[in-house]
């Protein structure tokens, strides 16, 4: 530790965005209104791999009806900082959603492209409902139109890492969200 709230790592700086105590607290919150949302129906979580992994693992612990969980692989980094700019699917969902509550589980929403493709990636099936969480928004940075029935935390236009985000599949492990500042 450098300062308080603040990492180097590899010769970045990293600094506290959002911390471990606040990210708990919010995804008791977003728990709660999923549980309370999905009363008496029995949800398929279906988590975006691999950022999304572990608040997936935190949320679902947190759910306190009866649900199941499935995932995707999707990318749209080649590596770095950078989005392609377009999305890659790497494993598709192996539940069977027809007729079922589908929430897809995001660590974060920035273009919408991501959004717009796992809403593509449902098209062809028959979900009773279809919704979506993300842990953060990055709202000025949409390109297309999307729309998120959950969100953790609005973020500035940053790049950050930690709690399963990643800085070429590293950091994941962080267990506060950080800005790598220039």
């Amino acid at each position: 530790m450098v300062e308080k709230n603040c990492l180097k790592r590899n010769g970045e700086k990293y600094v506290e965005l959002i911390s471990e105590e606040q990210l708990k607290k919010r995804i008791k919150e977003l728990a709660k209104k999923l549980s309370d949302d999905y009363r008496d129906k029995c949800p398929i979580f279906i988590g975006v791999l691999n950022g999304a992994f572990i608040f997936l693992a935190d949320l679902i612990r947190e759910i306190d009806i009866d649900c199941e969980v499935d995932f995707v692989k999707i990318s749209s980094y080649g590596g770095g900082r950078v989005s392609l700019g377009y999305i890659k699917s790497k494993k598709g969902f192996d539940a069977e959603v027809d007729g079922r509550h589908v929430v897809v589980v995001e660590d974060i929403a920035d273009s919408g492209r991501s959004i717009k493709f796992l809403e593509k990636m449902f098209a062809g099936t028959n979900p009773a409902s279809l919704k979506f969480v993300s842990l953060l928004l990055k709202e000025d940075n949409a390109v297309v139109d999307f729309k998120l029935d959950y969100v953790g935390f609005n973020i500035p236009t940053k790049f950050v890492v930690g709690y399963g985000l990643d800085y070429d599949q590293k950091d994941r492990n962080l267990r506060s969200i950080y800005v790598l500042e220039e």
